[in-house]
C-alpha cells in the first residue's frame, strides 16, 4: 500500500469513527455501548495489540543494527548530543509558546468550572529525575523488554551495537541475524497497517463516544488554545525547522510523514506508533536506517513537545480558575521542570497527567486540580502525540543531513 492511500484510508476511518463517536450516542447510547463493547473497543484493542507486539523486537533490532553500522563511537556521542539537544531545546519552545498563549487567550477564570469537580481525579506518583537517569541501565534486558522500560531496552541495544560494530567480522553472522530479524520486524508492520484503517475507527469511535462534546463544553476555550498552539508549532515551528535546518521542503516533508501522524491521532502513544514513524521516515522522507533507529526510539521517550504544550496552557488554566497569579519565576519553574520531566517519560496514552502534576507542584499549584481538564484529555493527547512524533521526525531528517554531509553516511 502506498503513502498516499494509506493516509486516505486512516484518515477516512478517522472521519467516519469521530461521526459515529459523536452522533450516535445523542441518538442511542444503548446502542453505543453495545457497539463499543462488542464490535468498536475488541477492534481497537486487536490493533493495539498488533502494533505493542513488534515495537519492542523493532527498536531493539534496528537500534542494534543502526548502531553497529556507525562503527564509531565518536558519531553515536555526537548524534546523541545532537539528539537530547534538539529534544531539550524544542521543549523548552513549545512550553514558551504555551504560556504566552494562555496569558493571552485567558481561557479559565475563577470559579469558572464550580466546587469540588476536581474531588474524584486521583493523582499518580511520579518518577524523580535522578531514578530515571539510574534506571537507564537495566538489572535484566529481557524483563526490560517484558516491560516495555525504553529507556533501558535503548541503553542495553546501545551496548550490544557497539560490542558489535569493535568485534567487526568477528561477529558477521550475528550481525546477518540482527540485519534480517530487523527486515522481518519492518515486513510485520506492513502486515499491520493494512488493519489501520479498521483500528483507526474503532479507536476514534470509542473515545468521542465516550468523551462527546459535552465534555468540552465549559471548556471550550482551554480546549481550542491548546489546539490552536499544537497546530502552530506542529506545522509552523517544526516546519521552519525542517527547512532552514534539515534542508527539506516543508511540504514534501509532511506529505511522506502524514501516515505516521495521522496514526498517532488515533493511537495516543508515541511508543505504538513508532514502528510507522520509522517506516515512513526511512521510505518516504529518505533518512537512513542508522539515523532512524537511533533517533527515533529516543525521541518517542524524551521528545514530549506536544505535552509540553498541553503542561503549559493547563498550569496558567488551573492557576486563572483557583486565582493565581503567576510570576514570571514560576513560570520560568514551569519551563524548566517540564523540560526535565520529560526525559524518561514513557511514550504511552494519558502520561501527561503524571508530568502535569510534578508542574503543577512545582509552581504551589493543587495537583487535584488535574480534575478539571480530565475529562477532556483524551481529545487532546490524540493531537499531541502527533505533534510529539512529528519532531522526531524533524530531527532525524537534520541528523541524517548533518551526518551524510559529513560522509559519516552514504547518502
Amino acid at each position: 500500500m502506498d503513502k498516499n492511500k494509506l493516509t486516505r484510508n486512516i484518515l477516512l476511518g478517522l472521519l467516519f469513527g469521530a461521526l459515529l463517536g459523536l452522533i450516535l450516542p445523542y441518538f442511542s447510547q444503548d446502542a453505543f455501548n453495545w457497539l463499543n463493547q462488542y464490535l468498536l473497543d475488541p477492534a481497537g484493542t486487536v490493533f493495539l495489540r498488533l502494533i505493542m507486539m513488534v515495537v519492542v523486537p523493532l527498536v531493539f533490532f534496528s537500534l542494534v543494527v543502526g548502531i553497529s553500522d556507525l562503527g564509531s563511537p565518536k558519531q553515536l556521542g555526537r548524534m546523541g548530543i545532537q539528539t537530547v539537544i534538539f529534544f531539550l531545546a524544542t521543549s523548552a519552545i513549545s512550553l514558551t509558546i504555551g504560556i504566552i498563549a494562555a496569558q493571552i487567550v485567558q481561557p479559565g477564570s475563577p470559579g469558572l468550572l464550580g466546587d469540588g469537580i476536581a474531588e474524584d481525579y486521583e493523582v499518580a506518583d511520579s518518577v524523580p529525575i535522578m531514578d530515571t537517569l539510574v534506571n537507564i541501565i537495566p538489572n535484566n534486558p529481557i524483563e526490560s523488554m517484558a516491560n516495555m522500560e525504553m529507556l533501558q531496552i535503548i541503553s542495553f541495544a546501545i551496548f550490544v551495537g557497539l560490542a558489535m560494530a569493535m568485534l567487526g567480522k568477528k561477529v558477521e553472522t550475528v550481525k546477518v541475524f540482527f540485519v534480517q530479524a530487523n527486515d522481518i520486524m519492518m515486513k510485520i508492520v506492513t502486515f499491520v497497517m493494512a488493519f489501520a484503517p479498521i483500528g483507526a475507527f474503532a479507536l476514534i469511535a470509542s473515545a468521542l463516544g465516550e468523551a462527546g462534546w459535552g465534555a468540552v463544553g465549559s471548556l471550550l476555550s482551554y480546549f481550542l488554545t491548546v489546539t490552536g498552539v499544537l497546530i502552530f508549532h506542529g506545522i509552523i515551528v517544526y516546519g521552519l525547522i525542517v527547512y532552514f535546518l534539515g534542508k527539506m521542503s516543508p511540504v514534501k516533508f509532511f506529505k511522506g510523514f502524514a501516515p505516521a501522524m495521522t496514526m498517532a491521532f488515533s493511537l495516543s502513544s508515541s511508543n505504538a506508533v513508532l514502528p510507522l514513524s520509522m517506516k515512513s521516515a526511512q521510505e518516504n522522507l529518505g533518512v537512513s536506517k542508522q539515523v532512524s533507529g537511533f533517533v527515533q526510539p529516543l525521541g518517542a521517550t524524551i521528545n514530549m513537545d506536544g505535552t509540553g504544550i498541553m503542561q503549559a496552557v493547563a498550569t496558567v488554566f488551573i492557576a486563572q480558575v483557583y486565582g493565581v497569579d503567576l510570576t514570571i519565576t514560576q513560570m520560568l519553574i514551569i519551563v524548566l521542570t517540564a523540560t526535565l520531566a520529560s526525559i524518561g517519560t514513557a511514550g504511552v496514552p494519558g502520561v501527561g497527567m503524571i508530568m502535569l502534576a510534578m508542574v503543577l507542584t512545582s509552581v504551589g499549584l493543587p495537583p487535584d486540580a488535574i480534575g478539571l481538564i480530565i475529562g477532556i484529555d483524551r481529545l487532546l493527547d490524540m493531537m499531541r502525540t502527533a505533534v510529539n512524533i512529528t519532531g522526531d521526525a524533524v530531527l532525524a531528517v537534520i541528523v541524517d543531513r548533518n551526518e551524510k554531509r559529513r560522509g559519516e553516511i552514504s547518502a
